[in-house]
């Protein structure tokens, strides 16, 4: 179940049209409420890779520059970058009304929008990953610690304690095969 709320998701200099589709297609699939874009490109602002269509079924944004960003009263800002002083992902607890936004393909958040920003998230690997796969990332961060899901169970697969679900779904007792 989704949690209570509403987020939405985007990018700065974003220069991609394939990256800028599929993190529309990841924002439609976990439940954004809108997207944006801030100082895209031309290229980037065709969004190819968008075949679930978010744009005809969430708002998109598209702001010239930091200055231009209007956010719903109460909407927190988390940057999202690989930075020394950033909260890792796993530790933060995310606002309930929220705005995420990632960097470009080849740079990082400009300091202007760091400094706008509430909060400043990492996602904890030894390199920059790809911007739509980053964005995936924070998403489904934010549904399964906000979302009213069934604890993990301690020992491996699903479900209740004592029965294990196997790959193809089937329930059994025991060690798996």
């Amino acid at each position: 179940m989704l949690p209570r709320g509403y987020f939405g998701i985007g990018a700065e200099r974003i220069s991609k049209a394939l990256n800028r589709g599929n993190l529309m297609r990841s924002a439609h699939g976990f439940g954004a409420s809108f997207t944006f874009t801030i100082g895209a490109t031309y290229q980037a602002l065709e969004a190819r890779a968008d075949t679930s269509k978010g744009a005809r079924h969430l708002p998109h944004y598209d702001w010239a520059n930091v200055a231009d960003i209007k956010l719903p009263a109460g909407c927190r800002l988390v940057g999202v970058e690989l930075l020394d002083t950033a909260i890792d992902l796993p530790s933060f607890h995310h606002p309930a009304r929220a705005a995420y936004v990632l960097g470009p393909e080849r740079g990082s958040l400009s300091p202007a929008l760091v400094e706008r920003c509430d909060y400043v998230v990492r996602i904890p690997t030894s390199f920059c990953i790809n911007l739509a796969m980053a964005g995936a990332i924070v998403m489904y961060d934010r549904v399964r610690s906000l979302g009213r899901f069934a604890p993990r169970p301690v020992g491996e697969g699903g479900r209740a304690a004592g029965k294990r679900q196997n790959i193809a779904g089937k329930v059994g007792r025991g060690q798996p095969t």
